[in-house]
C-alpha cells in the first residue's frame, strides 16, 4: 500500500490517485477536502478512505485540524472545496455514530446509563420513546457489549470517565452504523482505561464489520490495533500503514520542516528541535523538555 499525501507540494513516490484506490469497499471517503475558518486554511487538499471494518487513527497536535475534519464528514461543517462519501451518500446524510470530545454530565441529572443509550434509538423521531420489548432488549445488548451492565442503572454523571465513555461509544453504536466517529475519546482517562476503551472499541471493529475513525494527539495507546493512520498537519495529511506514515521522511514533508521519530521504550515519538530544546509533536507530552516554552504550544490536545 502506498503512502498518501495530499497538499499541493510533489507527492511522494507510488501516491494513490483515490481514496478508492487505498481500501476496497470504502465506507468513508474524502476527496479533495479543503477548509478555511476565519480566513485561515484549516484543511488543504485532504484525502483518504477508510474500508468496512478498518480502524484508523487520526493523529494530528493541538490546531491540526481533527475535531473540524470530524465535523465535515457529520454535515456539521462546510467544506471550501472537495467531496465527502459515506456508504455512498453525502455527508450528514449516511448513518454515522458520533463520541464527541467533551462530554458535561450534571451528577444530579436523572438520567441512568441505560436511558442515554436508549436515547440513541431516537435521534430521528419526535416526541418521548415508547416502551417495547424490542426496545428493552436492544438497549441490553448494546450495554452487555461494551461491557456496561453492571452500572447500567446509576446515574451517568456518578460515573467515572472510563464508564461514561462506555456508555456514549453504546449510545453511538445502537442505531447500528457502519462508520463511528470519535473525537478525542482518550483525553482525560488514566492509562487503564484508555487502554481497555481502545481494546473494546478494537473488538466491536473486527466483530460488527463497524469502521472505526478515531482522533487522537497521542498515538501510542491505538498503536497495536490501527489497521492504518491519517496523520495531520500543517492542514495536510498523509495516510497509510503506521510503518508507511510514521517515518521522518513522509512527516518531514507534511510539517514542511525536518522532523525526527524516535522510538523510546517503545513509545514513538516525532520531535522537532526548536531552539535549544525540542518540541514534542506527537507521542507522549511528557517527553518535551520541561519549561521548554513551546511545550504548551506542542499541546498534544486537540
Amino acid at each position: 500500500m502506498a503512502v498518501m499525501m495530499t497538499s499541493s507540494k510533489s507527492a511522494l513516490p507510488g501516491e494513490s490517485e483515490s481514496p478508492g484506490a487505498e481500501t476496497a469497499g470504502g465506507v468513508l471517503e474524502i476527496e479533495g477536502v479543503s477548509v478555511r475558518l476565519a480566513g485561515r486554511l484549516v484543511l488543504d487538499d485532504v484525502t483518504f478512505a477508510v474500508g468496512r471494518g478498518e480502524f484508523v487513527g487520526l493523529i494530528g497536535a493541538n490546531g491540526a485540524g481533527k475535531t473540524t475534519l470530524l465535523r465535515v464528514i457529520l454535515g456539521l461543517q462546510q467544506a471550501a472545496a472537495g467531496r465527502v462519501s459515506v456508504s455512498g451518500r453525502p455527508s450528514g446524510r449516511g448513518v454515522v455514530g458520533y463520541v464527541p470530545q467533551k462530554i458535561q454530565l450534571d451528577p444530579d441529572m436523572p438520567v441512568r446509563a441505560r436511558d442515554l443509550v436508549g436515547l440513541g434509538l431516537d435521534g430521528q423521531r419526535l416526541g418521548l420513546p415508547l416502551p417495547s420489548r424490542r426496545r428493552r432488549e436492544q438497549v441490553e445488548a448494546m450495554l452487555a457489549a461494551v461491557d456496561a451492565t453492571k452500572f447500567a442503572n446509576q446515574r451517568v454523571g456518578n460515573l467515572s470517565g472510563g464508564e461514561q465513555q462506555r456508555i456514549m461509544i453504546a449510545h453511538a453504536l445502537i442505531s447500528q452504523p457502519r462508520l463511528l466517529l470519535l473525537d478525542e475519546p482518550l483525553a482525560n482517562l488514566d492509562i487503564r482505561s484508555a487502554q481497555e476503551i481502545v481494546a473494546l472499541l478494537a473488538r466491536i471493529s473486527k466483530e460488527h464489520g463497524v469502521s472505526v475513525l478515531i482522533s487522537a494527539h497521542e498515538m501510542n495507546p491505538l498503536l497495536p490495533v490501527l489497521d492504518r493512520i491519517v496523520y495531520l498537519a500543517s492542514g495536510r495529511a498523509a495516510s497509510g500503514t503506521t510503518d508507511e506514515v510514521i517515518t521522518e521522511d513522509v512527516l518531514s514533508r507534511l510539517y514542511g520542516y525536518h522532523v525526527d521519530v524516535l522510538n523510546v521504550h517503545g513509545r514513538v515519538l516525532v520531535i522537532a528541535h526548536a531552539g535549544e530544546g525540542f518540541e514534542v509533536l506527537a507521542g507522549d507530552e511528557s517527553a518535551a523538555a520541561p519549561g521548554h516554552p513551546d511545550h504548551a504550544a506542542a499541546g498534544l490536545e486537540q
